[in-house]
């Protein structure tokens, strides 16, 4: 006899199976069938399936309650496409490489009776499911438990009575509600509960709360927003009733979410009335007979999907495996995660596996060609030893047997969760029913927190990198950049790590850093990646096992050594180090090309220690660290070329050292202002014209750069050149200033200090010198009075028509010379500056020392001028006449 009846199509798309499978659970569960929702589920969902994937169109799913069970009803438009009901049903459509043709297997495996009706425009597939039996008076009912093991309440328990109408609106509202809600009865009577409820809607269910107070029964966790705006989570039961005139409307019992297990249907399976044994134990198998019964009683996963979800993702997948493998009391097993590909599936949590097979180790999504070899079916293995391979995770466990399952979100792969035991032919169809419904209601909680861990992860990754961009910007030196380097991905991303760079597309790969996260185990690295070939300069990131090859060879070696059993005469490294070493460059080794400008420049190899893997997130991290980090030490590269070609022409244009010149003594200090050292600016010269004639020459080229180059250049040869030729110093000028002026727009304006000087028979020197533009040279005599030592003339590079003359000047024995570029007497600090009054002061503090001396003084004296840096060139030429002793 038929007591209630429900009904539903559903339209020819994906999302409708899983519509569907809400629509029967929800029905069943109304009518208090709990027991047998599990079953009906899963064959509406097969069923389902077949309608609107394989008919391909609308499905109508009709539920029959009866006294003693449910009977459900799929059917589909397409009558002309027969089911194989003969020779064995389904035995030869359901092949072990088949995807489909398992629907109806699963309806004789699980079914009390099942069948096929066809009409002319319609067929249609029924099956019947039983209740268990209960005692008289019985629904459901738990074995007696310990007082610690029953739920705890902080406070008095509340349940809120809440009654609306066939519209939804509020008619009803106890003291309870008003104590837990804090809305009193008159400000809340007459409005839509769904204004209160904070409805979780469920992606691919399509149920909302509207249609939750329709059904005849309900159960589940919403919130309820108080008095104040906040919202307080609840556990309610929904139950849809009608007054004497036949208006229906629904009483809610709501408890808070903490406190459900006053309101929640108990766990599928409790058998009532059970016998229970000294520790509270269901000894419902014993007295049937079924190895199931115990485990149906006190389903673990039934325990851990009632139960809030940890908060880490970690968390949850370790808990997710555990009440997996004893669920089915399995010895192992381990939960998957896809990549977002989805072409790898990568491990994240395991129990009962060596630790080799644990976190990050990845195995291909499709393995083979038939359904036992794609992770996106079902799959269950009696015998991993008559198919060695089958499962590469397990090989060398020891399992014998394993049930895999996909986890899907919406139609799209997300994991795989696989339980193993080590005894054979422990699985069948039926544990991989029942661990794919466990999979089903985990895997909505598992993407999200999965997706919750990846936020986190770009968050943090973007954090990392915005550092890494800004460290690397801080320096264009190279062994600094390849140090921040390494520091930057040790420890954060890697255990250790080696840095090589290549010159060019001839040159190997050169060993140029190494970082371990355990400074004393740096050497030892180092000195096995010198053993090894380094990795080839590819565009892309692979893996390299090299290093935890040579590592574990060395080990092995130092061992036999050890025993007596190694070649004779070669150093003995202790085992000891050796094994050390091994454990840490034994795992997973990656190499990432540093790739600038469109050429690979270096590799960056990061490697983990034995039995660990790298996260294909940390890879990627990685990989946009090299990026930035190639470009940052190629720009480091280009600097120092940079760098070593500006001094190289510096040091072109200065003479490569003083020549000795009898009875004078000379010194230069020379410093180019700035970090990079620009050419140009500053110069000096000192050199032998012939046989008892020196020149001697100081000036500043206006500006820096090429061009500036260029002028100091051809001045400090002109001058050589045109004084060698016999010319005097006005004509050498003179000359000097007209080519000066043929280099047109390249051309820049020149002061220089230029002279010839005679040492004297009675010690004394003779200089005539001409200056042009440039700060006076200053005499300092003995008796520590200071004068100029010159008049001032027009500089170079200005005036064609140029009249220069020079100046005799006369040393005596004690005397000093001193010449100087702006650098000196332009010194500044604020609004003060040094000046040649203030070079006069310091100059007449020198009396009485060398050259070597003056100049020295003359240099503290300009840097200790003001607080910063000096921000021009400086050139210091001093030259003395000694006093006889």
């Amino acid at each position: 006899m038929i007591t209630a009846r429900a009904a539903a199509t559903f339209e020819p798309v994906g999302r409708s199976v899983a519509t569907a499978r809400a629509f029967v659970r929800d029905t069943l569960q109304g009518w208090g069938f709990s027991d047998i929702v599990d079953d009906a589920v899963v064959l509406t969902s097969e069923l389902v399936t077949n309608a609107v994937v394989h008919a391909g169109t609308t499905a109508d799913v009709r539920c029959l309650r009866h006294h003693t069970g449910v009977r459900i009803e799929v059917a589909d438009r397409y009558p002309e496409r027969e089911l194989p009901l003969r020779d064995g049903i389904v035995g030869r459509g359901a092949g072990p490489d088949r995807e489909g043709g398992r629907g109806l297997l699963l309806c004789a495996a699980l079914a009390a009776r099942w069948g096929v009706e066809y009409t002319p425009t319609h067929k249609q597939v029924w099956f019947h499911l039983e209740l268990p039996e209960r005692p008289a008076g019985t629904r459901l009912a738990g074995p007696v438990l310990p007082t610690g093991a029953l739920p705890a309440t902080d406070e008095p328990v509340r349940v809120a009575v809440v009654q609306v109408d066939r519209g939804g609106v509020i008619s009803s509202w106890n003291e309870d509600a008003r104590v837990l809600f804090g809305h009193r009865a008159e400000e809340v009577v007459g409005k839509p509960l769904a204004d209160l409820a904070a409805w979780p809607q469920t992606p691919g269910t399509g149920i909302g709360f509207a249609e939750a107070l329709a059904l005849s029964r309900w159960e589940g966790s919403y919130g309820i927003r108080g008095a104040g705006g906040r919202v307080l989570p609840v556990y309610g039961s929904h139950l849809r009733v009608r007054d004497s005139s036949g208006e229906p409307s629904s009483v809610c019992l709501l408890v808070r979410d903490t406190e459900r297990a006053v309101l929640q249907t108990p766990a599928r399976g409790t058998t009532p009335g059970a016998v229970t044994g000294p520790a509270g134990t269901d000894t419902a198998a014993a007295r049937t007979g079924d190895p199931w019964s115990s485990r149906r009683t006190a389903d673990p996963f039934e325990v851990f999907i009632g139960t809030p979800t940890p908060d880490d993702l970690d968390g949850l997948l370790q808990r997710t495996v555990e009440r997996a493998r004893d669920m089915l009391d399995g010895d192992a097993a381990y939960l998957l995660l896809a990549t977002d590909d989805e072409t790898e599936l990568e491990v994240r949590a395991s129990t009962g596996l060596p630790s080799a097979r644990q976190r990050f180790a990845r195995v291909p999504v499709e393995a083979g060609t038939s359904r036992y070899g794609s992770a996106r079916m079902p799959a269950v293995h009696d015998d991993l030893t008559v198919a060695p391979g089958a499962v590469p995770l397990l090989a060398g466990t020891g399992m014998r047997s394993v049930v895999t399952v996909p986890l899907k979100v919406e139609g799209r792969l997300t994991g795989s969760l696989g339980v193993a035991a080590e005894a054979p032919h422990r699985y069948g169809n039926e544990e991989a029913l029942r661990l794919q419904f466990a999979a089903d209601r985990i895997a909505l909680a598992v993407e999200s927190a999965r997706l919750n861990e990846l936020e986190r992860l770009r968050r943090g990754s973007l954090s990392f990198l915005v550092e890494a961009s800004d460290l690397l910007a801080g320096t264009l030196e190279r062994d600094q950049t390849l140090a921040l380097m390494a520091q930057m991905t040790v420890p954060t991303l890697a255990s250790w790590c080696a840095i090589y760079t290549i010159a060019d597309e001839r040159s190997e790969p050169y060993l140029a850093f190494v970082l371990h996260e355990d400074e004393d185990r740096i050497d030892g690295l180092r000195a096995l990646l010198e053993r090894v070939d380094p990795p080839s300069a590819e565009r892309s990131a692979r893996q390299w096992t090299a290093p935890a090859d040579a590592a574990h060879a060395a080990a092995l070696r130092a061992s036999l050594r050890s025993l007596g059993l190694g070649e004779a005469g070669r150093p003995a490294t202790g085992p000891g180090t050796a094994l050390a070493t091994a454990a840490a460059v034994g795992g997973e080794t990656v190499v990432l090309p540093l790739i600038a400008r469109d050429r690979v420049i270096g590799l960056l190899a990061l490697g983990k220690p034995t039995d660990e893997r790298f996260r294909q997130e940390i890879v990627e991290l990685g990989e946009d660290l090299s990026r930035r980090a190639a470009l940052a030490l190629d720009n480091a590269r280009l600097y120092s070329e940079r760098t070593a070609i500006s001094q190289s022409l510096q040091r072109s244009l200065l003479p490569p050292e003083l020549p000795h010149i009898p009875g004078v003594e000379v010194e230069v200090v020379y410093r180019a202002a700035g970090e990079g050292n620009e050419v140009g600016g500053d110069f000096y010269d000192l050199f032998p014209i012939r046989e008892g004639c020196w020149g001697f020459a100081i000036g500043d080229v206006c500006g820096t750069g090429p061009e500036a180059a260029a002028v100091t250049g051809l001045a400090r040869h002109a001058l050589r050149l045109l004084a060698r030729e016999g010319f005097g110093a006005p004509a050498v000028l003179e000359r000097l200033n007209a080519a000066i002026l043929d280099e047109g727009a390249r051309s820049r304006f020149l002061t220089l200090l230029y002279g010839e000087m005679w040492p004297q028979p009675d010690g004394s020197t003779v200089l005539k010198a001409v200056c042009a533009g440039h700060p006076l040279p200053l005499l300092l005599r003995p008796d520590g009075t200071v004068q100029p030592a010159a008049d001032p003339q027009p500089l170079l590079g200005v005036i064609e028509e140029l009249e220069l003359a020079e100046q005799t000047i006369e040393l005596a024995p004690g005397d000093v010379l001193l010449c100087v570029t702006d650098g000196v007497t332009e010194r500044r600090e604020d609004s003060r500056m040094l000046g040649d009054d203030g070079l006069a002061e310091v100059l007449a503090q020198c009396t009485g020392l060398t050259a070597g001396a003056v100049a020295s003084r003359v240099q503290r004296a300009v840097e200790n001028f003001a607080s910063d840096a000096p921000s021009d060139d400086m050139a210091i030429l001093a030259m003395r006449i000694p006093q006889p002793d």
